[in-house]
């Protein structure tokens, strides 16, 4: 068996491994596995913080979600599991509503997703997802304005928030970076956490529909806890130890449909 005490490169590859995997580390469990101090487990973590593999939270650290690249560039590589992940959503909306879509390549897929028949108001800063309801009869749309941001596909800034704050939701269809079960929903750019934020204080009920590779993870800007959300939907195939953090919490959780 390799003597980990002697060998930190060993060790902190093996902890990559571990936050590829699982998404998130504990120090005490990596203490009896590799059979050092939890002091030098601390240190190896935040050396691989340094590196930006992780981040250091209570008790150990979280892997940092992968930055996806731009708006256009994610939509072209759209998957199977993002159109499941959108059909599962969709189906939670109710018509008759008032209902926020954030912008995002799986939000999107949510819009494209909903029934033709359906009645609702949507209010989104995302012209793709606009486009995408312009033959829903029923559907009427609201665009949010300000500057349309590449990266997220949608309108950002002070006059997007000022158009959200006015209106209050029944539902929303929020965007996620990435999620952890303590550090909870996060975002790489900080107008983008500022307008979630608002429509999350707007809205009676969150749902968030999310890709696998995105949980247990965090990124740089925080915009709700898991309290704030209503329903989580995640893929069929998503390990039941990337779970394993949210039970207990006050969401429900469900599963897209097996392909």
């Amino acid at each position: 068996m390799l003597d980990y005490a002697s060998f930190p490169e060993q060790r902190q590859s093996l902890i990559r491994e571990l936050l590829q995997k699982e998404g998130r580390v504990v120090c005490a469990m990596l203490s009896q596995t590799l059979q050092v101090s939890e002091h030098t487990i601390r240190r190896d973590l935040q050396e691989l913080a340094r590196e930006g593999v992780c981040k250091r939270v209570y008790g150990g650290a979280v892997s940092i979600s992968p930055s996806s690249g731009n708006f256009t560039h994610r939509v072209n590589d759209s998957s199977a599991g993002k159109t499941q992940l959108g059909k599962t959503a969709a189906a939670l909306i109710r018509s008759g509503g008032c209902i926020f879509i954030d912008s995002g390549s799986t939000n999107l897929e949510v819009a494209k997703a909903l029934a033709p028949d359906i009645a609702l108001t949507v209010v989104t800063g995302s012209p793709a997802i606009a486009l995408a309801l312009i033959n829903h009869p029923n559907v009427e749309v609201i665009m949010l304005g300000g500057r349309l941001d590449t990266l997220s596909g949608g309108s950002l800034g002070a006059t997007a928030q000022q158009q959200l704050a006015a209106i209050y939701f029944d539902q929303c269809v929020l965007g996620a970076c990435a999620l952890d079960a303590e550090a909870g929903v996060t975002v790489f750019n900080f107008q983008d956490a500022e307008l979630k934020q608002a429509a999350v204080r707007q809205s009676n009920e969150v749902i968030i529909a999310i890709t696998s590779e995105k949980i247990p993870a965090v990124a740089r800007y925080r915009v709700a806890d898991c309290s704030d959300i209503t329903t989580l939907v995640v893929e069929q195939d998503l390990s039941l130890d990337k779970l394993a953090g949210f039970v207990g919490k006050a969401l429900n959780i469900q599963f897209t449909a097996r392909q």
